[in-house]
């Protein structure tokens, strides 16, 4: 990598959890210089304006929360570890693993109705998301882990509607009572599935 791109990334690294923290409208030019330590003009030497660097940021932060929930599911050998897996990755959402909480929700909610380029991102995000989901689901109905009742559509949106709702409800109350009792309904109701 070479000085330019590793300054690029470095401006990435320091300013995507202002982004998620403060939202796209919240955070300013000034917020980005503060972080980075930079001056303006080194700053717009590798962005063109504040609305190329919203895009990278989301970028940046969805394939951060992707890459790590590829790693935890892949560390498991089963469907129903991979599932728990990826359901533990929300299991403290007051202090994530990525400061702000989650970027699907957060950004999501801000750019429904502002952003149609970043709305997309997140709905592409959402629907591979749901897809992986169905997909283990399947492969645990394959292997006899799972009854054939099971129905992987409806198992996935729920899984994804309840985290993010539990993440929603924990960070605005301060309190990670909802999203460890979510997690607990979420673990049972797979469980449920389960072929002995």
């Amino acid at each position: 990598m070479g000085k330019a791109e590793r300054t690029r990334q470095f401006i990435i690294e320091q300013a995507a959890p202002l982004f998620n923290e403060k939202g796209i409208a919240g955070t300013t030019i000034d917020d980005i210089l503060a972080a980075t330590k930079m001056a303006k003009g080194g700053l717009y030497g590798h962005f063109e304006n504040k609305e190329e660097i919203a895009t990278v940021m989301v970028d940046y932060l969805l394939n951060k929360l992707g890459d790590k929930i590829a790693s935890v599911i892949n560390k498991e050998k089963t469907a129903i570890k991979k599932l728990f897996a990826f359901i533990d990755v929300y299991k403290d959402p007051i202090n994530s693993y990525i400061a702000g909480g989650c970027p699907i929700l957060n950004f999501g909610v801000e750019a429904d109705d502002t952003n149609p380029a970043i709305k997309q991102k997140v709905k592409v995000m959402i629907e591979e998301g749901q897809q992986g989901f169905r997909d283990i689901i399947n492969e645990g109905v394959a292997n006899k882990e799972f009854s054939a009742d099971i129905n992987p559509a409806e198992m996935a949106m729920k899984i994804f509607t309840m985290l993010e709702g539990g993440m929603m409800m924990s960070r605005v109350t301060g309190n990670t009572k909802y999203m460890h009792d979510i997690i607990k309904m979420l673990k049972a109701d797979l469980k449920s599935y389960q072929l002995k």
